[in-house]
């Protein structure tokens, strides 16, 4: 059993969806990326946090990334980001007996080399990464990499998928399968796509891993009722708007709020 599974299972033995937040490495800065994860994984006193976080790699180029995702991105490359920054703020969360995945573009993963990019995930603790502009036919480096070094991967489905590519993104998948909410960037909704729980529904009928959901889910009412038809709830969006605002306590009491939005459905 892989990290990532033994993650999803500890949700499902609370008859729950798993809770994963997302945040940028390097984000204010390196050291402040790491509170800011710590507080998302920790939540407060009376409500446990986030499950599983994203660390996200900053990129100059995204291809899904809404607006807030890419001010934080610009944050932290004008701070000084580099890749090589991402393993040790991964390092600080399995460190300390939390879980972490990576969600990047395959550029920096290409530029970096895959082998090296998933050998050096693997020493830090990280336990899989997500690669939304990378298809699984155009995937055979990294599918072998990820292999040779136990790295889970995660690709994505999105409301548009045919059956086909469900069951051919399923197939290559470990850890769980992500699903868009909606078609376009991410960013924070009023409300979650009204076909995620149709897509969760189709690709359920391809694969027995768990499905998270993510784009858009920004409120407790909104992990409700995502938690009510898919494995995992995603944020992102929200939690870089309230670092931005309030900082560690703020997000903290986001993922506490969010943790009772999934306990609740």
């Amino acid at each position: 059993m892989s990290g990532l599974q033994d993650v999803f299972a500890a949700c499902r033995a609370e008859d729950r969806a798993a809770l994963i937040g997302y945040l940028p490495a390097g984000y204010p800065t390196v050291a402040g990326s790491k509170e800011l994860l710590d507080g998302m994984l920790s939540g407060t006193g009376d409500a446990p946090g986030c499950d599983l976080v994203e660390i996200g790699i900053p990129f100059s180029d995204p291809v899904i990334d809404g607006p807030t995702i890419q001010a934080a991105s610009d944050t932290a490359l004008r701070a000084g980001f580099r890749v090589r920054d991402l393993f040790d703020v991964v390092s600080s969360v399995a460190e300390a007996g939390k879980h972490a995945v990576v969600m990047t573009y395959w550029n920096p993963v290409h530029q970096y080399g895959p082998e090296r990019f998933a050998r050096d995930l693997a020493a830090a603790g990280g336990l899989g990464v997500i690669t939304p502009d990378l298809v699984p036919d155009e995937a055979e480096d990294w599918i072998a990499a990820s292999d040779a070094h136990g790295i889970d991967r995660i690709f994505l489905v999105a409301p548009s998928s045919t059956e086909q590519r469900l069951a051919m993104t399923a197939k290559a998948s470990s850890g769980f399968v992500y699903a868009t909410s909606v078609m376009g960037v991410t960013g924070a909704r009023d409300s979650v796509g009204s076909a995620a729980a149709g897509l969760v529904r189709r690709t359920r009928a391809h694969t027995d891993l768990p499905i998270g959901v993510g784009l858009g889910v920004r409120t407790p009412e909104h992990a409700a009722e995502v938690a009510g038809f898919a494995d995992g709830v995603i944020v992102g969006s929200a939690f870089v708007n309230r670092a931005e605002a309030d900082g560690v306590a703020g997000v903290r009491e986001l993922a506490a709020e969010l943790g009772r939005g999934v306990r609740s459905r």
